[in-house]
């Protein structure tokens, strides 16, 4: 399974993402293994979505990425519900 993800990094930045081991990925976000969250002391996984494939996790994530901070808040706010 692939995962695309949502963190809310210092509760001001959105960083999106995707991996194969989500559990792994938050480890190594927290642990300052990559290179975008790195700087941040806080990170706090506020969404996520499960694929089959590598490609479409690959397609949403891209998707993803392209939207303003305010497109992602009522996507999170949405699966809060």
């Amino acid at each position: 399974m692939w995962y695309v993800y949502i963190l809310n990094c210092d509760r001001k930045t959105f960083y999106a993402g995707m991996t194969n081991n989500l559990e792994l990925r938050l480890i190594e976000h927290r642990n300052k293994k990559s290179f975008f969250t790195k700087k941040f002391s806080e990170i706090e996984l506020v969404y996520k979505e499960q694929f089959n494939s590598k490609t479409e996790a690959a397609e949403r994530e891209r998707q993803l990425k392209g939207w303003s901070r305010k497109k992602k808040l009522v996507l999170i706010n949405k699966s809060l519900q």
